[in-house]
């Protein structure tokens, strides 16, 4: 089963009604159909969190959290681990290091597709499979 990882920016796409947000729908519609499985890091779901709070208010941002946690999409906690081989990746690629744990956490399955509108992250092409959300 292919499991989407999904970072901060394709959230806030999807939020937003931007260039990508149907894509980030239908994985969604998907994995509440158990066609496919939708994860993000816990630190890009910080980033949702904090850009929400700024853009639109607390109550916006307690609403759009618990929405986004109703649609069952699994937030993956960091550890020690995680945390050492997201600085590698870093190393390795140059993307942001709060942006490497979305890639680390693709790194779990070979079936994982990271999704994003970050296009800096095409150097973490070689470390997983990329799905890249159209510019707006």
């Amino acid at each position: 089963m292919v499991r989407y990882v999904l970072d901060a920016s394709a959230i806030l796409r999807y939020l937003d009604g931007e260039a990508g947000s149907d894509r980030v729908a239908e994985i969604i519609k998907d994995h509440m159909a158990g066609r496919c499985e939708a994860v993000i890091c816990s630190l890009h779901w910080g980033e949702i969190a904090g850009q929400t709070r700024k853009g639109r208010g607390a109550p916006a941002m307690e609403l759009v959290l618990s929405r986004l946690a109703a649609f069952g999409i699994q937030v993956v906690s960091v550890d020690a681990d995680r945390a050492v081989r997201a600085a590698l990746i870093k190393f390795r690629t140059a993307v942001p290091y709060v942006d490497a744990f979305g890639v680390e956490l693709a790194t779990d399955s070979r079936e994982s597709v990271f999704v994003t509108a970050d296009f800096d992250f095409k150097a973490a092409s070689r470390e997983v499979k990329i799905e890249l959300l159209p510019a707006k």
